[in-house]
């Protein structure tokens, strides 16, 4: 007599929480959380850069000594661009296929227009779309210098100042930043909510902070090429 053979088997707990949304929106929170972080460091990082060029090379050479010996030369820095890359690929992918189960859900137009939503709100997905562009863009400027001109390896300071002469770079820069500033704004709060850390008490502290983080990181970051731009950093 042959063996019955399991028809129930049950869905691995990663696949659950994929295919749901309430698993997705987790997966989107604690994806931005982790950039997030990474974006406070990177920032304080770059202002480095009002200290002169010994102490900005200096900076991006620990970087790439970081966890010697035990690790490896740029090995801690590759585990990090791992993280973030998965960290950007899991956070895109389900705001993409979060947007398309909302249109799913309600394809016909409301009856009654919807109270209007903050402009980070409104912008969140192209917002969105403009970071991810941009990521490109500063990879391929500031790590690999394949669109830069006279780019050195080695030399972040001179080559960070060697970006920022061009106007155009700035106008694509501090576009960006102000694109993150939004960005952070409204996601920071939103991740609060879906992790649980959000209620009727906590809101305005949540708030205040996703507006504080958003200031800070946006004025961090651009402080840059408008110091390169006012000759602050040459």
């Amino acid at each position: 007599m042959a063996l019955a053979t399991r028809t129930d088997r049950r869905p691995s707990m990663a696949r659950t929480v994929w295919g749901s949304t309430v698993g997705k929106k987790t997966i989107m929170a604690v994806s931005g959380l982790i950039m997030l972080l990474y974006l406070v460091v990177h920032m304080f990082g770059n202002l480095k850069i009002f200290f002169g060029s010994g102490s900005f090379n200096e900076y991006a050479h620990w970087l790439r000594t970081l966890g010697e010996p035990f690790l490896h030369y740029e090995w801690a820095l590759w585990i990090i661009r791992v993280v973030l890359v998965a960290a950007v690929v899991l956070h895109g992918v389900c705001a993409y296929q979060l947007s398309r189960l909302d249109r799913r859900a309600r394809p016909v137009a409301y009856a009654h227009p919807r109270p209007r939503a903050s402009y980070a709100t409104r912008t969140m997905r192209w917002g969105g779309v403009i970071l991810l562009l941009f990521i490109v863009w500063h990879i391929l400027d500031l790590t690999t210098g394949t669109v830069q001109r006279g780019f050195v390896p080695g030399h972040p300071y001179q080559n960070v100042v060697a970006a920022f002469h061009d106007w155009w770079n700035n106008v694509i820069y501090i576009v960006a930043m102000l694109a993150l500033g939004l960005h952070i704004r409204h996601g920071f709060w939103s991740a609060a909510q879906t992790l649980g850390a959000g209620s009727a008490t906590r809101d305005r502290v949540l708030k205040a902070t996703a507006n504080a983080l958003a200031t800070v990181l946006t004025v961090g970051f651009i402080a840059v090429p408008v110091g390169v731009m006012t000759g602050i950093v040459s």
